[in-house]
């Protein structure tokens, strides 16, 4: 019984995949406008950002729809698939738990961020353009 339920699952995920994807590609917003200037600075500072994610997680296709929203261009690092992101990401972060944003400090300090919403407010509050 258990080995069927087992299998139902991975049917189910493998048909799902796809639409999960398919969805978020037509959902994704375009990205807000800046000028050259100001989109070389914001990149600059994303450089110093890196995204541990799955790639059907809802929650991180919440955060990367947000990135997008914002016209960021943050590191996107598979924790599913790749070993060495994943093994960085229990290590250094401490959780193997997505999404989880990696922030590095200008003093060399890492900072590990790890629930949706709170990436998302981060992102907002350092990157959002200022309403007019």
């Amino acid at each position: 019984m258990r080995l069927l339920i087992r299998y139902f699952f991975k049917t189910v995920r493998l048909v799902l995949t796809p639409v999960v994807l398919l969805a978020h590609w037509i959902a994704t917003p375009k990205g807000v406008e800046r000028s050259k200037e100001a989109q070389k600075k914001v990149d600059e500072q994303t450089s110093q950002l890196a995204l541990y994610h799955f790639k059907t997680c809802p929650f991180c296709l919440k955060v990367r729809r947000e990135m997008s929203r914002l016209s960021l261009d943050i590191e996107l690092r598979d924790a599913q698939h790749d070993m060495a992101h994943r093994e960085d990401l229990m290590v250094d972060g401490g959780e193997l738990k997505v999404p989880c944003l990696q922030i590095k400090k200008d003093n060399g300090n890492v900072e590990w961020m790890y629930e949706s919403n709170d990436i998302i407010d981060y992102l907002h509050g350092r990157f959002a353009a200022p309403q007019a």
